[in-house]
């Protein structure tokens, strides 16, 4: 196959734009429109004259009911996205990356992308967030006075200057001979310019993103659009011609301000009396197409970026392109498809219902309270009968010719109407009062457990959508990954576990392996709590029995446990109130404290102060520990032993006490041989002792308290057995 054409290419991207929108404008748009609609408080009901037009708010009610256990199960933890080392040599690279990405999410308004995002996905059926980096171009002016000829050179040097203003006056002045010369001063007005860029990210207005009807994904999209305005001035600066750009077709053909985004925005906004004050604030339609195609002709289609401009979509600009800079969010995605439906289609119908029984309620009311009447009209005044007045007078001939009609009142039989309504919107959405924490009765009478099931019910349909949503948010870090890695310098400083440190972007792995790490399982915090304070006691225990050099915890996951505590709690900025620690901080500390403890050691050895050794023990944890250690296992081996020898001695009573046909001579001969045996056992414990005593003194520089073990072999000798 040949090589595309221009024209050829031309063709290709507009008619897959205009498909893809074509797509989007016939099979979604109307469906959003809807959505967004019946969110602003509108029904498909018709209005009756005269009678109540109070509207139902479910779609609106449960799409704000649903959104903030959704943010908070991503703001609850400070790394909601993890990524993961694919080896041994990638666990640093890994934890920057984290770190850094979170960071930069923070830094450019995380908070409201990620709230866009949820809301269109429970209102618009999905949520799209675009990530890009931008390289900009900043000019600063400066003045300078009383420059010399030397100080103008240098200061032209540098390519990025640009002279604005410049004025020359010769001065005369003294040399240091007395002789009388000419000096250049220079005053100047330059423009310092330097590039700058940034991670943009950004949420899209879902009118504004198109798709080919085809795509289950946009990573298997054959073509992904996002369709917007620009001034015909900003695409001057960024480098297009003017005479193509003035060409283009503008506002006056076709604008994005149609049905759906004036539904957004509340109005309709007029900026046609900017072209007539300033053609460079005319309004141009700008898509960015992203577009697999076979411009070799090798028959492998690629990825391609696309700029183009106007209503006939003119390429102003193409490249090659590795990943289209979308991420979606999606709260009840369709099998094998992209759009999925959106929280508020669940209840549209539902909004309807209540709406209807909400109005008969309400009229029932109002003619219960202002019944109608029937009259005589020959015998009242009727301008009597058609004021109505509270206490107005009704002028009549005859008593009785004005009679109310008794309308009955079954507005109170209506109501458990509406709570079975509500009933089935919960069981649909899952979003109940109890569930967002409102309803301090709800569960006034129900068991415990019964209370537990209904709220894993109520969770579970939040916790799957804030699972779906989840897929969002690792790709929009996997793009921000990689953004980071194409675009960032080489090595930038980063505060990383309350340390600033170097990092090295370009020695990342944009594809490393990504973990969900969101707070999900919403109203358990009390479980959490309680596993987290288990979790740190057993943490405490193994510290204190094995030592630092214990193999299974390390004062890095002691102190994760303590900053998971504090989010739990809400305090996320555990910096605060416990050092930072990483293993390689941990590992440093541990060799200072070995350090510091042997230098302590050989200068009480130095001294001959048993006092000063004593204190200097106690302060080396790792020897102190060790040390502990080891005496515990030799207390209870002595402990072990001394158990069994007294369990033998018992049995061996027994036997001399049970047996027949032995003589009291031998008896008390086997007692003597007995006890000879206990004396020469302990007598050898005695030796162990000192033994291990002398042992420990020597490896940790601290004495045991060898009295105090001997004490504990003080049991009771065969002697005293009776």
């Amino acid at each position: 196959m040949a090589q595309m054409k221009e024209d050829e290419i031309q063709g290709a991207v507009k008619a897959a734009i205009e498909a893809a929108i074509d797509y989007v404008d016939s099979d979604i748009r109307d469906q959003r429109e809807r959505a967004q609609k019946y969110f602003d408080g509108a029904v498909d009901l018709t209005h009756e004259q005269g009678r109540s037009k109070v509207v139902s708010t479910k779609v609106r009610d449960v799409v704000r009911g649903a959104k903030p256990g959704l943010m908070r199960v991503f703001l609850t933890n400070d790394k909601f996205v993890e990524f993961t080392p694919k080896g041994p040599e990638d666990v640093q690279n890994a934890e920057q990356a984290t770190a850094y990405t979170h960071w930069v999410f923070n830094k450019v308004g995380g908070y409201n992308v990620l709230s866009n995002a949820i809301h269109d996905s429970l209102v618009k059926k999905v949520g799209i967030v675009k990530v890009w980096w931008n390289n900009e171009t900043i000019a600063e002016s400066h003045t300078y006075e009383n420059l010399s000829d030397e100080e103008v050179e240098m200061l032209l040097s540098d390519d990025e200057v640009e002279i604005v203003e410049h004025s020359q006056e010769i001065e005369m002045e003294m040399d240091e001979m007395g002789m009388e010369m000419s000096r250049n001063v220079h005053s100047m007005l330059i423009s310092h310019k330097r590039e700058e860029g940034e991670m943009v990210i950004e949420g899209i207005p879902p009118e504004e993103f198109f798709i080919d009807g085809t795509a289950k994904s946009i990573d298997d999209a054959y073509i992904v659009c996002h369709k917007s305005e620009k001034y015909a001035g900003d695409l001057v600066a960024m480098g297009f011609d003017q005479d193509i750009i003035d060409g283009l077709a503008g506002e006056e053909d076709e604008s994005l301000s149609d049905e759906e985004s004036l539904l957004r925005f509340g109005t309709s906004i007029d900026t046609s009396n900017n072209t007539v004050n300033d053609p460079s604030m005319r309004v141009v339609v700008v898509t960015e197409a992203y577009l697999k195609i076979d411009i070799e002709g090798d028959g492998v289609p690629t990825l391609h970026k696309f700029l183009c401009g106007g209503t006939n979509y003119e390429i102003l600009e193409q490249e090659p392109w590795d990943k289209a800079p979308f991420a979606d969010f999606h709260v009840d995605p369709e099998p094998h498809a992209f759009y999925g439906r959106s929280l508020a289609e669940l209840v549209m119908n539902d909004q309807d219902t209540t709406t209807s029984v909400l109005r008969g309620i309400l009229d029932n009311v109002a003619l219960v309270n202002t019944p109608r009447l029937e009259v005589n009209e020959d015998l009242v005044e009727m301008d009597d009968v058609l004021n109505n007045e509270i206490g107005a007078i009704i002028r009549s001939e005859q008593i009785g010719s004005v009679n109310p009609l008794v309308v009955p009142f079954v507005a109170g039989s209506t109501l458990p109407a509406l709570q079975y309504l509500d009933m089935l919107v919960e069981e649909k959405t899952g979003i109940s009062k109890m569930s967002m924490g409102l309803n301090a009765d709800a569960l006034q009478n129900t068991t415990a457990t019964g209370a537990a099931l209904t709220a894993q019910a109520s969770a579970g349909h939040v916790e799957v959508m804030a699972r779906n949503l989840a897929e969002g948010m690792k790709r929009l870090f996997q793009l921000m990954l990689h953004v980071s890695v194409k675009n960032s310098p080489d090595e930038q400083m980063m505060r990383l576990n309350g340390e600033f440190i170097p990092i090295d972007l370009s020695v990342w792995d944009a594809s490393m392996d990504m973990e969900i790490n969101v707070g999900l399982g919403t109203g358990k915090e009390d479980v959490k709590a309680a596993a987290l304070m288990q979790t740190f006691q057993t943490q405490q225990q193994i510290w204190q029995t094995y030592g630092a050099q214990n193999g299974l915890v390390s004062m890095t996951q002691m102190r994760n446990t303590l900053s998971d505590m504090l989010a739990l709690s809400g305090l996320k900025n555990a910096d605060r109130y416990y050092a930072p620690m990483t293993p390689e901080k941990e590992q440093q500390l541990m060799a200072q404290m070995a350090q510091q403890a042997q230098q302590d050691a050989a200068m009480a050895q130095q001294q001959g102060d048993p006092m000063a050794q004593a204190l200097i023990g106690s302060e080396q944890i790792k020897a102190q520990a060790r040390m502990q250690g080891d005496q515990m296992k030799m207390q209870g081996k002595m402990q072990a032993d001394n158990i069994k020898m007294q369990a033998n001695m018992q049995v061996k009573a027994a036997e001399m006490q049970s047996a027949q046909g032995k003589e009291l001579a031998d008896l008390q001969l086997k007692y003597r041989e007995l006890q000879a045996g206990d004396d020469l056992n302990r007598d050898k414990m005695n030796q162990e002792l000192l033994i291990e005593a002398a042992k420990i003194l020597g490896q940790y520089g601290t004495a045991v308290d060898v009295e105090r073990v001997r004490a504990m072999q003080a049991a009771p000798r065969l002697g005293n057995v009776q």
